[in-house]
């Protein structure tokens, strides 16, 4: 018998029953849907980390506040009071470093007339947009006078801007708004730059000097940070382990002795922030994959209920000539059909689901062309392997037996 002709009769046994076959490729439809929907949005997160990494700049070193303990009880990272402004001055003459900006942030309400917004207030120096490349989209950012002066001047990002002045259309530039009830002038606008890659949305923040920061707004004497961008991104590391060998004298730690601070690339962030993101599509796949394994066991059910219905058909077929193999051949053929039109369905409700998932929420979403082989070359191995042992145990069949079968 030709393989064309046990095709044709493998599709017209499974159009008999059309709603049971429906039901057994629902199985693998979702499982396949869910692995590509999985992968798309771990891939989408992991691009849109190598996109925040270039934005930054693969030369950013990033100088925290370490960890605080009182009382043998342990603050975590970030509570140190230990990190001054003189150590960004200190910072700022190491060789290999084009820009420093020290850093002390608070959240406020921001009011500018009936309107009010509440947001971060970010402290920073005058080299940050420099760092970040991050340019003004109206005005000017703060000089160095308003850092040494400490000077009420702020600088808006784009949301904060639509939300205290109504949209674009409107120039908050001269504009007095007021933060934790103080008065600052507006004097500039940042250029919209979207999400991080940890989600948060950078134009919902505002820019003021961090000496205004910490003098005026915290009443505090130490920063929470400082930005570095190295000259070269070939030294980053090197820059990175001077900072690190600075302040430890600066900051007298014996030998052995912990940090009181943490000393962090941007790469470094990302490949942390990418092995988590991996490690978590993994398991989002694994378990989706869960599913391309109940549905093939559904598929080889299904199948066998139906070599035992055909018991008859199968007999008077081999009694008639047809070869144990054209009998083989056929059920392992309904079954590759079944998992290939399952896996077809689901790769393309997977493309839609993670197309809204785009729409809908935001979200970025990359569908990998290997996630779409390997979740349709799955979806036909799961076929050959449920559906082989239906298929042998209809060809294995005896046709006297299976003519007596009632």
């Amino acid at each position: 018998m030709s393989v064309f002709m046990i095709i044709r009769i493998a599709f017209k046994a499974l159009s008999r029953n059309k709603m049971r076959t429906a039901l057994t490729m629902l199985g693998m439809i979702i499982g396949v849907a869910a692995v590509i929907t999985m992968v798309a949005l771990g891939t989408g997160a992991q691009t849109s980390i190598d996109a925040a990494v270039q934005s930054a700049g693969t030369n950013t070193v990033i100088v925290s506040a370490g960890n605080f303990t009182q009382g043998g009880v342990r603050q975590g990272q970030g509570n140190a009071s230990t990190l001054i402004p003189d150590d960004a001055v200190a910072i700022s003459q190491l060789p290999g470093i084009l820009y420093t900006a020290a850093g002390s942030s608070t959240r406020a309400q921001m009011i500018a007339g009936n309107q009010n917004w509440n947001t971060q207030a970010q402290g920073t120096d005058v080299d940050l947009p420099l760092i970040n490349a991050w340019p003004i989209a109206e005005g000017a950012f703060f000089t160095p006078q308003d850092v040494t002066t400490a000077a009420k001047v702020v600088v808006l990002g784009a949301v904060v801007r639509d939300q205290l002045f109504g949209g674009p259309d409107v120039s908050p530039i001269g504009q007095v708004i007021r933060i934790q009830h103080q008065p600052f002038t507006v004097v500039g606008v940042m250029v919209s730059k979207g999400q991080s890659s940890m989600g948060q949305d950078r134009d919902d923040t505002v820019f003021v000097p961090y000496t205004t920061v910490m003098k005026k707004m915290r009443g505090v004497t130490f920063i929470n940070n400082v930005t570095v961008a190295a000259a070269e991104a070939s030294q980053v590391t090197a820059v990175a382990d001077r900072i690190a060998t600075l302040l430890r004298v600066r900051h007298k730690i014996a030998p052995g002795d912990p940090d009181d601070f943490m000393v962090r690339t941007i790469e470094e962030m990302a490949s942390v922030r990418k092995e988590a993101t991996q490690t978590m599509t993994a398991l989002l796949a694994s378990i989706a994959g869960v599913s391309l394994l109940v549905g093939g066991i559904g598929i080889m059910n299904i199948m066998l209920v139906s070599v035992t219905e055909r018991t008859r058909e199968i007999g008077l077929r081999m009694a008639i000539g047809a070869r144990g193999r054209d009998v083989l051949l056929q059920f392992l053929v309904e079954a590759i059909v079944l998992s290939l039109f399952g896996g077809g369905i689901g790769i393309a409700l997977g493309f839609g689901v993670a197309q809204g998932v785009t729409l809908w929420q935001g979200w970025p979403t990359t569908v990998s062309p290997n996630a779409v082989f390997l979740a349709f070359g799955f979806a036909a191995a799961t076929g050959v392997f449920f559906g082989f042992y239906p298929a042998q145990k209809a060809a294995a069949l005896d046709p006297i037996d299976a003519l007596r079968f009632e």
